[in-house]
């Protein structure tokens, strides 16, 4: 086919930092917290009321609460391994990087667990786990293009925690907070936040637990939040100076959430994208998904394999996008099967996602036309 006459109007499709919501354009200081300690009132005040928006769209039960982190989701993640994790038993199920990073973390902590993973773009059987171990999974896996359906397979009754990584799962599905104890998340996936900031959200179950705790082990101040600590860091006294930059531009992304109805919302503009995609590999017999099964199918971290072409083919193609500038960041994870990642999250424009899918198709039979 020829080169389409038109380009996106955001041609970023990273699956993290994310594409910037519609509209955005520059940072502006209305409540003048640059330049501001982050421990005065008017900054208190509203990284408060960024945790208490969180809380509102994400439909979190009463006695939830949620706290801002250092070093995105992986740190949020990391600080609950260290600093909780060692008590009891463990379940960790995971089938993509950064899953089987905790994983390997658990390795070095020296504790005990119980390993159930899957290969990329499937999902491990859950049934095996335990209602009196902790349990760590990633809800979506952002470098498989696998995700979690329901929580139907998390004990209702429990003893243990469940730790949940859902980094770009997190205002693009429904998430179960009755079977959540500990949920981490990333504003700069779903919502195309800043990075470098995560957020982890709390049951009053795992509240109870975390102010009970004792470390077994010494630990960074970064990672210390047992006791009256995650009490501070859900009202405002975050552990480390956070950036009020980006604590505004979050706070900007949630008011864009509203806008448009809310975690409804930013699930159906996930979806109206991810169709797209779908559309495009029932017409074109050259690509497929990596997760075969539909209802294991991440609609925002969505994976592609190609078909008929080298690695090193694939790679000059995403070259090409790169430099006309109709698709930027679209490889696959490097752990990952090679092949192209499209990030369908809420901020992104399904007409962008369907010009992209385009260009994608022109340059991949330009590549093969011989």
């Amino acid at each position: 086919m020829p080169a389409p006459h038109f380009k996106p109007r955001d041609p970023s499709f990273s699956s993290g930092p994310c594409a910037k919501r519609p509209g955005f354009n520059e940072f502006k200081d209305p409540n003048k917290v640059l330049g501001r300690s982050h421990r005065a009132k008017v900054c208190k005040d509203r990284i408060n009321k960024s945790m208490a928006d969180t809380l509102r769209i994400l439909g979190c039960p009463e006695g939830f609460k949620a706290g801002i982190v250092p070093a995105s989701d992986t740190g949020a993640v990391e600080m609950v391994l260290w600093s909780l994790l060692g008590e009891r038993d463990i379940d960790v199920f995971h089938y993509e990087s950064f899953g089987t990073t905790w994983a390997k973390d658990l390795d070095t902590l020296g504790l005990k667990y119980n390993s159930y993973s899957a290969a990329y773009g499937k999902l491990p059987d859950f049934t095996p786990a335990n209602p009196n171990n902790d349990i760590i999974f990633p809800w979506n896996g952002t470098t498989s293009g696998a995700c979690v359906p329901n929580g139907d397979w998390i004990p209702a009754e429990r003893e243990g925690l469940v730790v949940c990584d859902a980094t770009s799962g997190a205002f693009a599905v429904n998430l179960p907070w009755d079977k959540l104890d500990i949920t981490t998340f990333s504003w700069q996936k779903a919502l195309g936040g800043e990075a470098a900031h995560g957020v982890i959200v709390f049951s009053p179950r795992a509240l109870e637990r975390i102010r009970a705790n004792k470390p077994s082990r010494q630990l960074p101040k970064i990672f210390k939040f047992s006791g009256k600590a995650v009490d501070d860091i859900c009202a405002g006294n975050v552990i480390n100076t956070v950036s009020m930059m980006c604590v505004e531009d979050y706070l900007k992304c949630l008011e864009w959430v509203d806008t448009i109805g809310g975690l409804e919302g930013t699930i159906g503009r996930t979806k109206a994208n991810y169709a797209k995609v779908r559309e495009f590999v029932e017409a074109n017999e050259w690509v497929d998904f990596l997760c075969e099964k539909e209802e294991e199918r991440s609609m925002t971290s969505v994976c592609l394999v190609v078909k008929g072409i080298s690695e090193e083919g694939i790679k000059d193609i995403l070259s090409k996008m790169d430099k006309e500038e109709v698709g930027h960041d679209l490889g696959s994870y490097r752990d990952a099967p090679s092949g192209i990642r499209v990030w369908c999250g809420a901020t992104v424009e399904s007409q962008d996602v369907e010009i992209m899918l385009q260009w994608l198709k022109h340059f991949y039979e330009e590549a093969t036309r011989s």
